[in-house]
């Protein structure tokens, strides 16, 4: 773990995003708020949070910070949902790893919530992917 003591606080921002890819009739449940689990945006937003929360506990050389925002927001097409994650915090180091993990637990919420949707004859994922996950703007000032 990286030494950070002698570092000022200072704002710090990330924005990550990353998308799910779906089948146009899983969409259309979602739209229609016809998906068993429950609502999955509002489930793997929930989620997001507390993975950017949970950031140092799955990522071992992260260190811990005290973050004062987490929002978790979605843009829905007709082949799947991009999240968009921002974390803010003022501190000693960035915030990036918190915001990928938060956007990439509310992925994985997505599909975990849509699964049963998405199931081809045989139980596969055929056409279900995660993809495109990055940091899309980083702030320190």
């Amino acid at each position: 773990m990286i030494d950070i003591h002698n570092k000022n606080d200072q704002y710090r921002e990330a924005i990550a995003t990353g998308q799910i890819k779906l089948k146009t009739e899983t969409i259309r449940r979602i739209k229609d708020r016809q998906i068993e689990k429950g609502d999955p945006l509002q489930i793997s937003a929930l989620a997001g949070i507390q993975g950017a929360k949970l950031t140092p506990t799955i990522i071992p050389l992260c260190h811990s910070l005290l973050i004062e925002s987490v929002n978790i927001n979605f843009e829905i097409s007709d082949t799947g949902i991009k999240a968009i994650a921002k974390v803010s915090s003022n501190g000693k180091t960035g915030v990036e790893m918190e915001a990928l993990s938060a956007v990439t637990i509310s992925l994985l919420n997505i599909w975990d919530v849509v699964k049963m949707y998405e199931k081809d004859n045989e139980g596969q994922y055929p056409s279900t992917e995660i993809y495109d996950i990055k940091v899309v703007k980083k702030v320190k000032r």
